[in-house]
C-alpha cells in the first residue's frame, strides 16, 4: 500500500482450488501478472476447495500454513505443479512439500490436524459462493467476475485492460 491514503492499490483475487489442473494452466497467468505489476496490484489468493477434490480442503488449509511461514506462493506454486502427486499422495504430499521448501514440516503437520486454517478456508468458500463463484479458477477485479474454468483465453488480457483502467483511476501510473 502507499503511504497516500487516497490512492489504493487494486486488488485481483485469484478463487483457486490446489488439486485443480485448470489452476494450474492459470498459474503462468498469475505469475506474469504478479511480474508486470509488482505491488501496484494485491494478488490474493482466495481458497474455493471443490468436492469432486478430496484433498483439496487440506491443501487450502496448508497453504494458509505456508503464508504464516512466510512462503505461501511458493508453496501454492510447488503443489500446483504436482497436481498428479496430490492426487495419489494426499495429505502425506502436502507435508512433504514443505519440507523440500525448508518450511517446519511438523508444523504443517500439526496444522492439518488441529485445523487452525480452517476458518480462512471457510469464509473464502463462502464468500465464492454468495458472489457466484462455481468453479476454478475465478477472478474477481474491480467489481468484475472473470470465470477461467472453461477457458483461460483472453483473461489475462481483460485483467491487464481492467487494472490498468483502475491503476489509471487511482493516480497510480
Amino acid at each position: 500500500m502507499s503511504d497516500l491514503p487516497s490512492v489504493r492499490t487494486p486488488v485481483l483475487d485469484v478463487w483457486c482450488e490446489l488439486q485443480c489442473p485448470d489452476c494450474d494452466t492459470a498459474l503462468d497467468d498469475v505469475r506474469a501478472l504478479r511480474a508486470r505489476y509488482g505491488d501496484r496490484l494485491e494478488v490474493r489468493l482466495r481458497h474455493f476447495p471443490l468436492e469432486k477434490h478430496k484433498h483439496a480442503f487440506a491443501a487450502a488449509q496448508a497453504a494458509e500454513e505456508a503464508v504464516e511461514q512466510g512462503r505461501g506462493w511458493d508453496y501454492i506454486e510447488a503443489v500446483l505443479g504436482r497436481v498428479g502427486e496430490l492426487d495419489r499422495k494426499g495429505e502425506p504430499f502436502l507435508v512433504e512439500v514443505a519440507a523440500e521448501l525448508g518450511l517446519d514440516a511438523e508444523e504443517f503437520d500439526t496444522a492439518l490436524i488441529d485445523g487452525r486454517h480452517i476458518l480462512i478456508v471457510d469464509a473464502d468458500q463462502a464468500e465464492g459462493k454468495a458472489i457466484g463463484v462455481s468453479g476454478t479458477p475465478t477472478y474477481v477485479i474491480g467489481g468484475e467476475r472473470l470465470d477461467g474454468g472453461k477457458s483461460q483465453d483472453g483473461l489475462r488480457a481483460r485483467i491487464e485492460e481492467i487494472a490498468d483502467r483502475l491503476l489509471t483511476e487511482a493516480g497510480g501510473e
